[in-house]
């Protein structure tokens, strides 16, 4: 069974909207490993319709040079959305159907993990349903006070911690599954 893991930058305060104004004075080579082993990890990218419209504009014209930019270009991806009937952007697979049942599926299929970088909406609905297997967390340690928060809306769901760092830089990464699993 493939897992899903969701990652994020996040601040203090739970923000993760906009990092690109916050995170990067916190980004430096032992972040960026513990990014590229969850890319290593990985085989398929699933994304909401804001960031697939986002990144489908962004990457493709960024080219493969980028080590993320070859990574995301070439990976198979999953848009959950309710509303895109179509993706134009290479691997891109647009989940329309019965959420549960979608991502159920796609989990069952033989391969590495299911990365989510960002789409807070996309892992609200995951946790919700059970369905989210793990959540890296970089806590960036600064508060941001205003921007979209990852936990925003939901109801209490217990996860325990699998694994813990401090970095360099202040920024815990603190990996987190659900405490049923």
């Amino acid at each position: 069974m493939r897992k899903i893991v969701s990652g994020f930058f996040i601040s203090l305060d739970g923000v993760v909207e906009s990092p690109d104004k916050w995170h990067f004075p916190y980004f430096n080579d032992e972040m960026g490993e513990v990014i590229g082993r969850g890319m290593q990890s990985a085989d398929a990218m699933l994304m909401g319709r804001k960031l697939y419209e986002e990144w489908s504009e962004y990457w493709p014209a960024a080219g493969d040079e980028d080590p993320f930019g070859g990574f995301i270009n070439n990976i198979q991806k999953y848009v959950v959305s309710t509303t895109l009937d179509k993706a134009d952007w290479n691997n891109t697979t647009v989940l329309n159907g019965d959420f549960v049942e979608e991502i159920t599926n796609l989990k069952s299929q033989p391969g590495k993990d299911i990365n989510i970088s960002g789409s807070p909406t996309l892992v609200r609905s995951l946790l919700t349903h059970g369905l989210l297997d793990e959540l890296q967390l970089l806590i960036h340690p600064i508060i941001v006070g205003a921007g979209q928060r990852l936990f925003d809306g939901l109801d209490q769901i217990p996860l325990k911690v699998v694994s813990s760092t401090t970095l360099q830089t202040g920024v815990l990464s603190v990996l987190y599954a659900p405490a049923d699993k």
